[in-house]
């Protein structure tokens, strides 16, 4: 039976992308150390993305940038890069695991899927842990890549997370 774990990175920042990512794997495959990607740290969370993707039978990265997140809203655009990783998907699965509590699929796919959504399911179903250390690195790799043209965002260590530094810093900005 082929498992399919998907999980998104940025729903809660102030900047940069949201990052949805799918992996695939046969049930009961696993790979030491993996669970949520919140629980891991940054060195822990590089170290396992090549086991993943050596070892899944596919996995598939999509983000969908800041500027349509502000135009479609946080949720759709959620829904839009987890939609795409299905879709854009050669391998189908039997079972779809989802993070959270809500999924819609896009109005266009027409294969009925089976699938699961499961609050938590990162730290629950290791095919969800998987794709939350994929969302997670793929993230925060472009929000360094951003820091390198907006250094004074400080997107290296808050990956557009609104921090006390961050937050007056778009203040500034404001007022000029």
């Amino acid at each position: 039976m082929l498992i399919c774990g998907i999980d998104e990175a940025g729903r809660g920042p102030l900047a940069g992308p949201v990052v949805a990512a799918s992996v695939i794997f046969e049930d009961g495959f696993t790979i030491e150390g993996v669970t949520d990607s919140k629980m891991l740290t940054p060195f822990q969370r590089e170290s396992l993305f090549p086991l993943i993707i050596e070892n899944c039978l596919e996995y598939n990265i999509q983000h969908i940038c800041n500027n349509v997140v502000d135009e479609i809203n946080i949720l759709k655009a959620t829904m839009l890069a987890m939609y795409k990783c299905i879709s854009e998907a050669e391998t189908k699965a039997d079972k779809y695991y989802i993070d959270g509590n809500y999924f819609q699929l896009h109005e266009n796919y027409q294969n009925n899927i089976n699938y699961e959504t499961v609050v938590k399911g990162d730290s629950k179903i290791f095919a969800v842990s998987c794709a939350s250390i994929l969302a997670k690195v793929t993230r925060d790799m472009l929000m360094r890549e951003f820091h390198s043209v907006y250094s004074e965002y400080d997107f290296n260590s808050n990956k557009g997370y609104g921090t006390k530094k961050h937050i007056e810093k778009i203040k500034r900005d404001q007022v000029l």
